[in-house]
């Protein structure tokens, strides 16, 4: 999530941005508080660096693949331990949740 995605996901009356000035659908200007703007773009920045670092689906599913066919237990798995070391590395922030895309 970039600013001005947190911008209009925090002000739902604003439709354009320019040059970091907010406008609605009349062509106003429109005030918004650009440090919960940060904030919400801080608190979700996780996401970005988890998705760059999970492995690939097709290595994901082809882990998975291999667990069940050897019988393994999926919580001792290669896949399973991947995607916690990934959790681990980018934990969600702590606090209020962050806002759904």
């Amino acid at each position: 999530m970039n600013l001005h995605d947190a911008i209009y996901k925090l002000n739902s009356n604003i439709v354009t941005i320019h040059d970091n000035v907010a406008y609605d659908a009349n062509n106003h200007v429109v005030q918004y508080d650009v440090n919960a703007a940060h904030a919400l773009v801080a608190n979700n920045a996780y996401k970005v660096s988890r998705s760059q670092a999970y492995p690939s689906i097709t290595d994901q599913l082809d882990m998975l693949w291999h667990a069940i066919n050897n019988g393994e237990n999926l919580k001792d798995s290669q896949w399973f331990n991947s995607i916690k070391e990934v959790k681990e590395k980018y934990p969600k922030p702590e606090g209020e949740p962050p806002v759904k895309e």
